[in-house]
């Protein structure tokens, strides 16, 4: 678009040295008109009657897109919730993310409960904020009218889930599920461990990290994948592995996908920054499952980041009350929270490996709303909602957890130093968070692009 193309009542451009555009990182005026880019310019363009905001130096991002968070709300409130869920996530460059099905009460598994969740969500969400279903062995009939009440996809475990509302699937019942999903076109996203694997693994407590990661086996991961990718060929089926951890299921992954299987894969910050040699024992706010691994298989999931065999990178937020993290390993809630800590956790690493906030913003918001298919959301171009993250990618800061919004202030980089701090979120075109701290909520509820 030329200068005198641009429209006189254009409300607001963004500028700055460093956009990061699906075409590489240049200087750029963004104009948006109302809630939508409009147009990425030149530079200098001059757009009479616009509100100007210039970045300078610092670099203007398309808003991340979280596809895999645990928001617990309603039903365990005291672990996490809306309101305080999407406040760190606007806080830490945000501005979507895909709540998952499981330790809500009640479950995402019905049409009805998807209507409970939504009717929660509405007046806390700071972000836009999507859902989805979960597959459970009692409910293959609902799945289709949940997919056509706009949920994104569905989640199942193939071990046991950590909570009894929401049983994992046999094979049999994997499989059931999986074609009634692919009968309608629908994505399976699936925590991919093998439960006999898990069952046969050394099974001790206690506050050593090395006993605890011998519990949680790589073969455990390896066969659960294996055996996806042979339902999804068969079936002509679209799956997604959920937090991969075990590098040595890459090669199996990247043929699939020479063979046109249908299938991505995730990995998460804590798999590509934290490692198991640096773990304390009794530090249980490192446990997650599947569990963070060793230095060796950290270099190699980075190798498969790199080449395109894992798809993308999101949170697997999944916190809860800080006395459920007790020094025992085998008893510890596992999971980690790391809403507000993302961007600057794979930004450092990603610049020591040499890699480029293209990278960063490909992996963390377009490939996410791929997945999804969030068409509107994932890039700074012109049609997509005018969504970003500025970031100041040379700052450092030191994590305080006291300055996390989420609600129970644990986290696994506690006093770690990162590189690269959010200046401000935008959503729609309005700023929702400055210099970490968020504004009101005017979040809007997703539902899949029919």
């Amino acid at each position: 678009m030329s200068e005198a193309q641009v429209k006189a009542d254009a409300k607001l451009v963004l500028r700055s040295t460093r956009v990061v555009t699906p075409d590489g990182t240049r200087a750029a005026a963004v104009l948006v008109a109302g809630e939508v880019i409009e147009a990425v310019l030149p530079y200098g363009t001059e757009v009479p009657g616009a509100r100007v905001e210039d970045f300078g130096d610092d670099v203007l991002l398309p808003g991340l897109v979280d596809t895999h968070v645990h928001v617990n709300d309603p039903g365990r409130t005291e672990w996490e919730g809306f309101w305080t869920a999407t406040r760190a996530a606007a806080a830490g460059g945000i501005t979507t993310l895909l709540d998952m099905p499981l330790n809500s009460l009640p479950p995402t598994t019905t049409v009805g409960h998807l209507r409970t969740k939504r009717e929660v969500a509405a007046p806390k969400a700071h972000i836009d904020t999507g859902f989805w279903g979960g597959a459970i062995p009692s409910n293959t009939e609902d799945l289709r009218p949940l997919y056509e009440a706009g949920v994104f996809g569905f989640k199942c475990f193939l071990s046991p889930s950590g909570v009894e509302e929401f049983p994992e699937l046999d094979q049999e019942q994997l499989a059931r599920a999986m074609a009634e999903i692919a009968g309608f076109g629908g994505l399976l996203i699936v925590h991919a461990e093998d439960p006999h694997h898990l069952a046969s693994a050394p099974q001790r407590g206690g506050p050593a990290y090395a006993d605890f990661l011998a519990s949680r086996p790589r073969d455990a991961e390896n066969t659960a994948i294996e055996g996806l990718i042979a339902h999804a060929e068969r079936l002509d089926a679209r799956v997604h592995v959920l937090h991969l951890s075990s590098a040595d299921a890459l090669p199996l992954i990247a043929a699939a996908k020479r063979d046109g299987v249908r299938v991505t894969v995730e990995s998460c910050p804590h798999f590509l920054t934290l490692t198991a040699e640096e773990v304390p024992d009794g530090a249980t706010e490192f446990k997650c499952c599947p569990p963070i691994r060793e230095a060796a298989n950290q270099d190699a999931l980075w190798a498969g980041l790199a080449d395109g065999t894992i798809d993308c990178v999101v949170s697997d937020h999944s916190p809860c009350t800080t006395d459920l993290k007790t020094p025992d390993f085998a008893s510890a809630w596992g999971g980690i929270s790391s809403l507000q800590l993302g961007l600057p956790a794979i930004w450092t690493e990603a610049r020591r490996r040499g890699h480029t906030l293209d990278d960063v913003a490909r992996w963390m918001s377009t490939a996410p709303a791929a997945l999804a298919g969030l068409a509107r959301k994932g890039a700074v171009e012109a049609g997509r909602d005018a969504d970003f993250a500025v970031l100041d990618p040379e700052a450092t800061f030191t994590v305080d957890p006291a300055e996390l919004f989420h609600r129970n202030q644990v986290t696994a980089y506690a006093g770690r130093t990162l590189h690269g701090v959010v200046r401000s979120t935008w959503l729609r075109g309005r700023r929702i968070a400055t210099d970490g701290r968020p504004s009101a909520p005017t979040g809007r509820l997703l539902t899949r692009d029919r």
